[in-house]
């Protein structure tokens, strides 16, 4: 029996069904056609990126930085532990050990207070990632990274759109790494993208991007014929996926309206929750643009969390929890077997419920949800 409310939902919202149609009668199903070039050319302009290349997930743009950050086995990465799995595996599949580093109480990010603490000689990158679409202290972390001589790789996968100090995230690291993933803000299904912003690497980017070979100056006509002269593997999307994607970026600011009526609708509905110390809302620093992504809610401890989760499920309302974090996990001992001290990531992490978010959830929905929370908290004195 499906739910009544799920956590998510894809959604068609213009010409996606349009432009797939499109992309087949011209005949160019492979990657880089006319609609990756379209999808390229929007987000280079709208976000003001050096150079923007789609691929087929955020999983892939982060193995992409991990190779264009000249990653090697002992290199060290600093990142947060409460993060999505691929943050990690796209440095631990280049043998890079992950060295963990607590988040901030207040956005869930990393705490850039204890970055520069946990650099050694063999850090090579800081991996801040933007949790729910709320930015990272970036300023701070780019002068850590520029006094120790770091790359900065931001894992802006739910971050799309949304800004720190009027600036994109995923634009102001020397790498940002985007997100399609029918979970996030703009779907396709699967799809992500690496965002470059040091003109140094957009040659190479583009080597990498297409199995090691030079293949994209081939069809610039700068060279005869193409071939292999780097590592690398197949990142590009299909065109299906990227007709898709056009499709929901020429919507951009028509799905950002929505997705952010729905989160306030959320804060306004459990703001007197909080008020009552019941709960704590996600917090957005004023310089920060938030893009909507998620709603969450922290409840006072792991045992409350899971029994309103599965309250609301006996009403049909699916919420799930978030990340186990990846100091805990077995993967994440065996690469890192030191035992970190991460009181916040351990704290938070138990507590966290995400509600149900995607485009067409509904006002009435939406009223369901918060009055479910709301007589569960009732009653339960």
């Amino acid at each position: 029996m499906s739910t009544k409310i799920p956590f998510n939902k894809p959604f068609i919202i213009g010409k996606e069904l349009e432009y797939i149609t499109q992309a087949v009668e011209l005949g160019h199903l492979s990657g880089d056609g006319q609609f990756t070039k379209k999808c390229h050319a929007w987000m280079e302009q709208k976000f003001g990126a050096e150079k923007v290349l789609l691929t087929h997930s955020c999983t892939a743009a982060l193995e992409m930085a991990a190779i264009l950050a000249d990653i090697r086995p002992g290199d060290e990465v600093i990142l947060p532990s409460y993060t999505f799995v691929s943050t990690a595996n796209a440095f631990v599949l280049r043998g890079a050990v992950p060295v963990w580093c607590d988040i901030r109480q207040d956005t869930l990010n990393i705490d850039e207070t204890k970055i520069e603490a946990l650099i050694t000689k063999k850090t090579k990158v800081i991996v801040p990632v933007h949790y729910a679409g709320v930015g990272c202290e970036m300023d701070t972390i780019m002068e850590i990274a520029g006094r120790h001589n770091l790359l900065v790789i931001e894992d802006a996968a739910q971050a799309v759109n949304a800004t720190y100090k009027s600036r994109y995230l995923g634009t102001i690291g020397h790498f940002g790494c985007y997100s399609f993933h029918e979970t996030k803000n703009f779907i396709s299904g699967e799809g992500g993208a690496l965002v470059i912003n040091d003109a140094r690497f957009v040659e190479r980017a583009e080597i990498i991007r297409e199995k090691g070979t030079n293949r994209a100056k081939f069809f610039r006509g700068q060279v005869d014929k193409y071939t292999w002269v780097d590592c690398g593997s197949s990142f590009l999307p299909s065109e299906l996926t990227a007709a898709f994607l056009y499709a929901q970026l020429e919507e951009a600011e028509n799905i950002s309206q929505r997705r952010l009526t729905i989160w306030n609708a959320y804060r306004q509905g459990l703001k007197p929750l909080e008020d009552a110390g019941r709960l704590r809302l996600p917090v957005i620093p004023s310089h920060c643009g938030h893009n909507a992504h998620m709603f969450y809610i922290i409840l006072p401890t792991a045992e409350r969390r899971d029994a309103l989760m599965a309250a609301l499920k006996e009403q049909d309302i699916l919420s799930v929890f978030h990340y186990i974090p990846l100091h805990t996990a077995p993967m994440g001992s065996r690469v890192q077997p030191a035992v970190p001290e991460l009181p916040v990531t351990e704290e938070i992490a138990p507590r966290l419920l995400r509600l149900p978010m995607f485009f067409e959830l509904t006002r009435a929905e939406q009223e369901t949800i918060c009055a479910a929370i709301c007589r569960w908290e009732s009653a339960d004195v």
